[in-house]
């Protein structure tokens, strides 16, 4: 990731977030919930893959045509929600999402899969729209055509989301569960623990 933020998460909370998130070189990237609000003020949600993450933020890609970019463009405040399995482990990021870089793009496309990378290309609602079959004889046609593999479309964008909130939370079965919070405020990065 590129960029520069001017308030880079504390080295606390860092170490607890690449203890927690695979490394950004782990092919399998974790999904993430992303969180916006609509133009009417009404907030939305939808599933998306971390691309990747570091002591300024954290990354996501997506189709520059989406619901999401465009909320995202109209209100840049979003949340990220990791989840682990069996409700054991849940990270919420609150920040500020910018748009990243060419760079960063370039190299989040190409760390895709190919089933990926070519549904880049293909999802849109027009797409969607056909019936199953059609979808189907459509997206064998795209594969065989692209065998030499996919270029990076011009829709592909992607957002870094710089942290004004962290919050780790555990799960405890044998005591009651506890989060850990660092907030950005005007003095910089506080840390305090919650209720869970």
């Amino acid at each position: 990731m590129t960029g520069t933020a001017s308030h880079p998460l504390p080295a606390e909370a860092w170490e607890l977030a690449a203890e927690w998130l695979p490394p950004n070189d782990d092919p399998e990237r974790p999904q993430v919930t992303l969180s916006t609000v609509d133009v009417d003020g009404a907030p939305d949600a939808r599933t998306v893959l971390l691309s990747s993450f570091d002591r300024d933020g954290f990354a996501f890609h997506t189709d520059a045509a989406s619901r999401k970019v465009e909320q995202i463009t109209a209100r840049p405040l979003v949340a990220l929600t990791v989840l682990w399995p069996g409700f054991t482990r849940q990270l919420v990021v609150r920040g500020r999402a910018e748009t990243a870089d060419d760079a960063a793009l370039a190299g989040a496309y190409a760390a895709r899969s190919p089933y990926l990378q070519q549904l880049a290309w293909l999802n849109s609602h027009e797409f969607a729209a056909l019936p199953l079959d059609e979808r189907r004889r459509r997206w064998d046609a795209f594969e065989r055509e692209h065998a030499d593999g996919f270029e990076q479309p011009a829709g592909w964008t992607g957002f870094v989301v710089r942290p004004t909130r962290l919050t780790f939370w555990v799960s405890a079965p044998d005591t009651a569960s506890r989060r850990r919070e660092w907030s950005l405020g005007p003095g910089g990065w506080a840390h305090e623990y919650r209720a869970g």
